[in-house]
């Protein structure tokens, strides 16, 4: 079945997944514009760390683990911070592991292709939509262009994450605009055409 049949017959779990997207990429903007939480997590860590070791009786242990987080979960809370785009990295390690677990029980139902064309179809509809959208005022519909810009993103991105090749050319024509139009890997004919 084509990805866009399958992303209609689907209409519910696409819409869901689009709010995950949604979510995830609004999550990861607030963490790159907020630097200041993994500092202060970690001088949260640091505290608890003096603060275990001046505390030697068991009274005042016993009334603080209700508040402290136990070592394991700050470990965890720590790396998944230390990501610039922790939740974009989570979804697409989840998508990635989704397609290892079926391809040991050999179903053909989900395959890496099946998955790209879907996100591809997603990418093309969210597309579509924002040049309608971009034709009617209002600022309801503004807020749903900028959710599909989003999840176009977040679809892009993550068709990035789990494909080998990526949903872009290798060599896109814009890479000889300005950085690197000098290089001698710069074909002839485009240096000529852009002189």
């Amino acid at each position: 079945m084509p990805a866009i049949q399958h992303l209609e017959k689907q209409q519910a779990i696409t819409k869901q997944f689009a709010e995950i997207l949604h979510f995830t990429l609004s999550f990861d903007d607030l963490k790159m514009t907020s630097p200041a939480i993994q500092n202060d997590f970690s001088y949260y860590r640091r505290t608890l760390n003096r603060r275990r070791m001046e505390d030697t009786s068991a009274a005042v242990a016993e009334l603080s683990d209700g508040v402290d987080l136990p070592d394991d979960v700050a470990n965890r809370m720590s790396l998944f911070y230390a990501n610039p785009t922790p939740m974009l990295n989570t979804l697409s390690g989840a998508a990635e592991k989704l397609l290892q677990e079926w391809a040991l029980f050999r179903n053909p139902s989900l395959t890496l292709d099946n998955m790209t064309n879907c996100f591809s179809a997603m990418a093309s509809v969210c597309g579509s939509s924002v040049t309608i959208l971009n034709t009617r005022p209002g600022s309801r519909v503004k807020r749903l262009s900028c959710f599909c810009l989003r999840v176009m993103v977040g679809v892009i991105i993550l068709y990035d994450h789990v494909h080998l090749l990526g949903p872009l050319l290798s060599r896109p024509p814009l890479m000889y605009s300005t950085k690197h139009f000098n290089e001698d890997s710069t074909p002839k004919a485009t240096k000529e055409l852009l002189s």
